[in-house]
């Protein structure tokens, strides 16, 4: 059996001391690929280092764009770094992108602003998107909905969905994808258990967010590739799912969606 982490930070700081445990104990796992999450725009850029860890792990692919919480450094160099990365044949989706009411690290005129430039670049460019969208659904959904009418809305990710399964509804009437952090595992996640249940098979996939959102049983740590393999054992027990089938169908659909 083979998992694929459709969203991991591990470019991040926190896993400088030991990033070779970190994928030794990611393979040991069965998760044998990720995607590999960066942002030239944050105040302490990672694409770099995540470029160079995909380059020596053939598997992984690489997701390069700005964060809503990064979007006030937005600027012409910044698009031009990010259209050489776009360009690289490791990166295969633009993201992640969107927006974030929640912090309001970036005013949210720019956040709006960012976030309609890079979904008119991953038009231009057809790439996939990871959209990260917190406490700015209705919002997030309105500009979707008009660009999905106009023909404008590029294919994509719903990122860390952590919403209800009505909500999740909308964003599969776009050909969206969903994916399931370890938030679906949490005690209090009643809402996601039906979103768990019921997105259709072929346009699921599982994430860890990592090092962010630990999922049960390792809660309070710090969270890493490996442990993805609790996301995905807690999907397979909801849906009823034979855990060797699905694993499988959840390569195809990462591999898809990051196409």
């Amino acid at each position: 059996m083979r998992l694929f982490d459709s969203h991991a930070h591990i470019a991040s700081d926190r896993f400088a001391g030991d990033l070779p445990g970190v994928l030794e104990r990611m393979r040991a796992a069965g998760v044998t690929a990720c995607v590999v999450v960066c942002d030239p725009g944050d105040d302490e850029p990672d694409h770099e280092r995540a470029l160079e860890i995909v380059r020596q792990n053939p598997d992984f692919r690489l997701a390069a764009g700005v964060h809503p919480h990064n979007a006030r450094n937005w600027s012409d160099d910044m698009e031009t770094t990010l259209r050489g990365l776009w360009a690289l044949p490791e990166c295969t989706v633009l993201g992640e992108i969107g927006l974030d009411y929640h912090y309001d690290l970036s005013p949210r005129e720019k956040q709006r602003e960012v976030f309609e430039r890079q979904l008119d670049l991953a038009l231009e460019l057809d790439m996939p998107v990871q959209l990260h969208i917190r406490e700015a659904h209705g919002e997030a959904m309105e500009l979707m909905q008009r660009r999905h009418k106009a023909g404008t809305l590029p294919r994509g990710i719903m990122h860390c969905f952590s919403g209800s399964w009505e909500l999740a509804k909308v964003y599969l009437s776009f050909g969206y994808y969903i994916s399931l952090s370890g938030v679906v595992t949490f005690k209090n996640a009643n809402k996601l258990l039906d979103v768990a249940k019921n997105v259709p098979l072929d346009r699921l996939l599982v994430e860890t967010d990592c090092p962010y959102m630990a999922p049960v049983p390792m809660r309070g740590q710090r969270n890493e590739p490996s442990f993805v393999q609790y996301t995905f054992a807690r999907v397979a027990e909801l849906r009823g799912e034979d855990p060797e089938t699905l694993a499988e169908q959840l390569w195809e659909n990462t591999v898809r969606a990051n196409s």
